[in-house]
């Protein structure tokens, strides 16, 4: 078996072809049915409790490293320590950033949006794009995915010097922290972003890790998915899906969370009982607003995510005030909102969590939070974008229906 990633994939990808191809003979006709959450996230089969467990740390002990993440994303394989090494220094490689992509973003006032910073720097990025180029010269489409394997891996190693620079020019007025060569991805991001405490860097190994992928229905996956059928590059398709992770119903959650935690506490305390947490969701619900943070869209039980950052808290700031609020209101929200009888979820979701962790350490700018979620993300979604071309996937076109056609369909259902 290869030891680095490239030399793997090139092992997988005639294997994986004729796997799919055998799928579509064998079963095309057969639906599917129904899908079920019950089981939660799992990434490539595995849970993240089981991730935890297998996949190579930076300590003993300690936190997945996000590296063997995405060897595990894109071979389906637990790697070893010596492969998710190979990565490290793969993506350390690959990390220097074109010096006109900081001048795109030096072109926007600090004001902006670090969002909106990201977007731009990541167009600025696409200049890089090796499968724009080969594209342009022309290439089998059976080897599409190796310019795409290249830009992905590009685009995944120069994010978090991008992001660093967004954040240095946004608040820190313009103070830069070098990269560190002799540490792992998620480290040296933390390195770059101003924090040498060895807990941030795991932390930043745990959020990376967990954020790094969910399913391809959310936006921001579906997003560079469908951009990417259409032949865009990495880095177009991972725009498009960055300018999606930027609305306030996918991205900006765990900010609403620490807004209502903090409006809670400039109402009723830091010091603050059961009862009272209990009494302030009632008159959050009562106002006809959701209590952010709990419930998910998918998912039908309490977001293995947040349990993992739980565990995190547990170990690391069992007596933080507002660790211990988020700890009670683990306990006292989903019985309130089973009450009502309309909700499905009522457990707490991995934005219930972070926000709180992220500013227990210093990182206290919340519109910076979405950036991190994006950094993070890139694992997951260009990892399916290298499979994408691999296996030859078409460009996605959505049905589209009138209400006269579902009303005349389903009458007729009915009718029979």
């Amino acid at each position: 078996m290869a030891s680095d990633l490239r030399s793997r994939l090139e092992e997988l990808v005639p294997l994986q072809r004729e796997r799919l191809k055998e799928i579509k003979k064998n079963y095309g006709k057969v639906s599917l049915g129904d899908t079920t959450v019950d089981m939660g996230i799992r990434f490539r089969g595995f849970s993240l409790p089981e991730c935890q467990a297998k996949l190579p740390a930076a300590k003993e002990g300690g936190e997945p490293l996000p590296e063997g993440f995405l060897w595990l994303l894109l071979t389906g394989e637990v790697p070893t320590k010596e492969q998710v090494d190979t990565v490290t220094a793969d993506l350390r490689s690959r990390s220097k950033v074109p010096g006109h992509v900081f001048d795109v973003i030096n072109a926007f006032p600090v004001t902006a949006h670090p969002m909106t910073q990201l977007t731009a720097g990541v167009m600025a990025l696409q200049t890089e794009s090796e499968f724009a180029k080969a594209y342009e010269t022309g290439i089998h489409k059976t080897k599409y995915w190796e310019p795409i394997y290249e830009d992905a891996m590009n685009l995944i190693a120069r994010l978090p010097e991008v992001a660093a620079f967004i954040y240095s020019r946004t608040y820190k007025g313009g103070v830069l922290h070098e990269a560190d060569p002799n540490v792992d991805y998620a480290a040296n991001f933390a390195q770059m972003l101003g924090f040498q405490d060895e807990l941030m860097h795991e932390l930043m190994r745990l959020y990376i890790s967990i954020h790094s992928d969910h399913e391809g229905g959310n936006v921001s996956a579906h997003t560079v998915h469908l951009v990417g059928s259409a032949l865009s590059d990495p880095y177009l398709s991972f725009a498009a899906g960055m300018n999606g992770l930027a609305g306030p119903l996918h991205g900006l959650a765990n900010q609403e969370v620490l807004r209502w935690l903090q409006e809670l506490v400039a109402q009723v305390g830091s010091d603050v009982s059961r009862k009272q947490l209990s009494e302030y969701v009632y008159k959050t619900l009562k106002s006809g607003k959701v209590v952010p943070g709990f419930g998910h869209a998918v998912l039908r039980n309490t977001d293995p995510r947040y349990m993992c950052q739980r565990e995190f808290a547990l170990k690391h700031l069992p007596n933080d005030p507002m660790f211990k609020m988020v700890s009670d209101l683990f306990e006292v929200v989903p019985p309130i909102l089973l009450e009502g009888g309309k909700v499905k979820n009522p457990y707490p979701n991995v934005d219930a969590h972070s926000g709180v962790l992220l500013q227990y350490f210093g990182l206290t700018e919340q519109n910076f939070y979405t950036v991190l979620f994006g950094v993070a993300r890139a694992l997951g979604v260009l990892s399916q974008l290298i499979w994408d071309r691999a296996l030859g996937l078409p460009i996605e076109r959505p049905k589209s229906m009138t209400f006269e056609y579902i009303e005349n369909y389903c009458e007729s259902k009915f009718a029979a």
